[in-house]
C-alpha cells in the first residue's frame, strides 16, 4: 500500500472518532498525477451534496505534466466519493446532528485503485492542541535520553 498524499494538519486540528475508506471518481489524467505524487490534501474537507452524495472538496490535483493540452481543468474541483448508501446516510446524519466534520487523512493505492482514507472527527480546542504538543515533546525527550544511555 503506497501513500500518495497525507494531510499532516488533520491529526493536530481534529480528534478522530471513526475512520473510513472510500473510492474516488477520477479521470485518467488525475490518476497519473496522483501516482506521480503531485496531489495535496492540505485544506481539503468532505461535504455532503444533495441527500446521498459526498464530495472531496478543495483537494488539489494538478494536471499531469505529460498530458496533452488540458482545456478548462480545475485542480480543486470537487470529486465524488464512492461509498455504500447506508454509510453515506449515516455520515451525513452524524455531521448534521452532532456537529462533526469529515476530514481527509490520506490518498493511497489499494489493489490498483486510488482510495481516500477519511475520518469522522471533532475539532480540538486550543488547550487540547497545547497538551498534544507537550506530550509529543516529552516523548521525544524521553527517547533521546534512552538512546544516549544505551
Amino acid at each position: 500500500m503506497k501513500i500518495f498524499a497525507k494531510n499532516p494538519r488533520a491529526s493536530f486540528d481534529y480528534t478522530f472518532l471513526e475512520k473510513y475508506e472510500a473510492g474516488l471518481v477520477l479521470t485518467g489524467m488525475e490518476v497519473k498525477s496522483i501516482k506521480a505524487g503531485q496531489a495535496s490534501l492540505r485544506g481539503a474537507f468532505i461535504t455532503p451534496h444533495k441527500e446521498n452524495e459526498l464530495f472531496l472538496t478543495n483537494a488539489t490535483i494538478p494536471p499531469y505534466k505529460f498530458a496533452g493540452s488540458v482545456g478548462d481543468y480545475d485542480p480543486t474541483a470537487p470529486r465524488k466519493l464512492l461509498l455504500h448508501k447506508k454509510e453515506i446516510l449515516y455520515l451525513i446524519g452524524k455531521v448534521r446532528t452532532e456537529g462533526l466534520t469529515m476530514v481527509p487523512i490520506s490518498l493511497y493505492n489499494r489493489r490498483g485503485k486510488i482510495k481516500l482514507e477519511f475520518a469522522l472527527a471533532r475539532g480540538k480546542k486550543k488547550y487540547d492542541k497545547r497538551e498534544d504538543l507537550k506530550k509529543r515533546t516529552a516523548r521525544r525527550e524521553m527517547e533521546r535520553r534512552m538512546k544516549n544511555n544505551f
